[in-house]
Parts: structure tokens; sequence; C-alpha cells
């Protein structure tokens, strides 16, 4: 073995590289040697191990372990899917379902096993599959203190999203946004007893965006962890099905109730501009008006499969963006803010809290200046 060259632990590279969803051939076309790495004949520069770690999103020390830590696989914490479909989730979702994962277990480690919120929704309220979406609707929007007339009020969708994951940190949940890389999927959720988590996906319209929040909550209140998809998922039972039908119809319910809905929408005729207008107007998304058309008989399925195709390029919210302000609003300030906290007050190193934000040490004091200054989250 060449002398800059370092021997890692096979099996920790096949850990790793099973874990991020990645065949031999995908990180071959990368790493030229990779091949021989897994095999036991050679090995890896520093350099190329740092490239390694970050590709498969884990520490480098960990390919010098003697065997692969012992991590809680993802299929535990999606129960209600089976595991076949874990496994063909795309590489990239694989990847998100870990990072939210590590979120929620950095989250915990913080803030010292507490969550730092004066309430905790999914503590507080719990919900029955047979409870009426209306009910839940009313009993949710009652908890959360936020009028209808306040939501229309908010000054545009980004504003709405802004302040709706600001309302839900202040009930408990931490939400994190990335960049998916799959369009298929909205989003998710890790449910746990004090620090419940929702991730969506950022390319996502912002309208969008903020159902994906709603629907992802119903699976918390439910007391389950779930995937949104455009493309209907396997479950493991009918329960689970079910379920996930009404996540989707407390979403809908929740953001534009029936009765405001049907009020909002009269004289008005059931096609793509109505609910475009009536989207823009509650900052809700064009995709759950169109439906509430289709289940009242006024748009066949067809048209509604034509309508989603035709918004699909309006899920994209254009190019990468400020590199700050996205891990912003990635992170949350919420997250943010408490991970500072804790490096000021002696809690953790400089290092670790660099691993905390996913920056590199020398990104910090950017972070903490543009924190200061208030950069939106």
């Amino acid at each position: 073995m060449a002398r800059d060259q370092f021997q890692v632990t096979r099996s920790v590279l096949q850990w790793a590289r099973s874990r991020a969803g990645l065949s031999v051939a995908d990180l071959t076309a990368t790493f030229r040697n990779y091949a021989d790495w897994e095999a036991g004949e050679g090995g890896p520069t520093y350099t190329q191990l740092e490239n390694l770690a970050d590709k498969l999103k884990v520490p480098v020390a960990v390919f010098f372990f003697p065997e692969p830590p012992a991590t809680p696989r993802i299929e535990e914490t999606f129960r209600t899917l089976p595991d076949a479909v874990i496994d063909q989730l795309p590489s990239r979702m694989r990847l998100n379902l870990r990072k939210a994962k590590a979120f929620q277990l950095n989250i915990g480690e913080l803030c010292n096993g507490v969550n730092p919120a004066p309430r905790l929704i999914t503590r507080d309220l719990a919900f029955k599959v047979q409870q009426p979406v209306e009910e839940m609707a009313r009993k949710v929007r009652d908890y959360l203190g936020v009028s209808i007339e306040t939501q229309k009020g908010w000054a545009s969708s980004e504003v709405a999203l802004k302040q709706w994951r600001t309302v839900l940190q202040d009930v408990g949940l931490f939400t994190f946004k990335d960049a998916f890389q799959a369009p298929e999927f909205s989003g998710f959720c890790l449910t746990d007893p004090v620090f419940p988590i929702i991730y969506i996906n950022n390319t996502n319209a912002k309208n969008r965006q903020i159902f994906t929040l709603f629907h992802e909550l119903a699976h918390l209140l439910f007391q389950t962890s779930g995937i949104d998809s455009f493309k209907e998922l396997q479950t493991n039972s009918d329960n689970s099905k079910r379920i996930e039908v009404i996540c989707n119809a407390f979403a809908a319910e929740f953001l534009l109730p029936a009765a405001e809905f049907a009020q909002a929408r009269e004289g008005l005729p059931a096609n793509e501009q109505t609910a475009a207008q009536l989207a823009s107007q509650y900052h809700v998304s064009r995709e759950s008006i169109f439906r509430r058309f289709v289940d009242a008989g006024e748009v066949t399925r067809t048209a509604y499969e034509a309508a989603i195709k035709n918004w699909a390029e309006g899920r994209k919210e254009g190019g990468k963006g400020n590199y700050y302000n996205n891990m912003f609003a990635y992170l949350g300030r919420a997250y943010i803010s408490i991970a500072l906290s804790a490096f000021h007050q002696d809690r953790i190193s400089e290092s670790q809290l660099a691993q905390y934000l996913n920056v590199k040490p020398k990104s910090l004091s950017a972070v903490e200046e543009r924190f200061i200054r208030g950069a939106a989250a």
C-alpha cells in the first residue's frame, strides 16, 4: 500500500455505501479504485477519504472503526411502510431520511432531552381515525391560535410559510427543508414523544410546502411517521392507507375549511384559474383546491391529472440561491439558535457546532453574523 494511502475497514465501507443507497459502480464513477478498497486492496488517500465521507454523509473517523456502528435502521421509524418500499426509494431520499434522523438526535442532545417549546401539540392533542376531519381541523386551529383572517392577511405565500414554521415551532415541532432532488416526494415526518420533526422539499412551490407541513402534522397527531409522495406508496395495512387519505383531507380542511371554501368560490367556475385564484388568496396548494372540484363531481379525474401535470413546473422554486440563505431556510432559525446557544454556553466545541450546522468551521462566523442580522429562516 502506498505511503499516503489509508487502510479502512471493508465492512464499514460496505455499510456506509449501502446506507447511502449506492452501488459499487456508483462510487467507482467518482473514486476510480473504490472497488479495490472494498476488496481490501489498497486504500484511499486522506483527501479521498474526506470526499468519500462527504458523499456518504458520515464522519471520516467512522472508516477506521473495527466494525459498522450500531445505528438504528431507518425502516424502524417508518413502520407503516414495507421494508421493500424503503429499499426502493431514491438514494437521495434515503439520505434525507437519515439526515432528518440525525437532526432529531442533534436536537435531543442540544436540548438535554427537553423540548424547549412551552407546549407540545403531539402530547396535548390526539385523534382517532374515526374522528371527522372537520373536527380535527377545528381543534388544531384553535390550539395554534391562527384564524383564517390572519392566514389570509399574510402578504405572500413565502411569508405564510415562514409564519407557519414559527407557529409549529412554538408548539414543539421542528421543521427542516432540503432540495430533495426527487420531485415526486413532497416531505416526510419522524414521530417522537419529545422531538417530532417535519422535513419538506424546498424545490416545491411555497403553497405546496405549506400543504405538506399540515399533511405531516396530521401524521404526527396520529403518532405515525409518514412520507408524502405524489405517487401512492404501498403501506403495511389498510389502516395505514386510510391514515394517508385522512392526512390529505386534514391538510385541505385545515388550510381552507369547507364552509369558507364554499363562500370563497361562490359564483366561480370549477377550473384551473379558480383554483389558482383561491390558492393565492389562502396560501394553499392549487392541487388541494382542484381536488375539491373532483370530489364534488365538477371536474373529471382526467382533467385533475392534466392540471397537476401542467403545474409540475410551478413546483420548481428557481436556482440554487445564496448558500447562507439556503442554510437558514433548510435548518430554520430555531435549530440554529439552539446550536449557537449551546456553543456560547461552552456545552459544545466549535468543531461540534460546525457538525450540528453542517458547515465548515471557517464558515461559522459568517453564519452567526447573518443570524444576528436576522437572516430569514
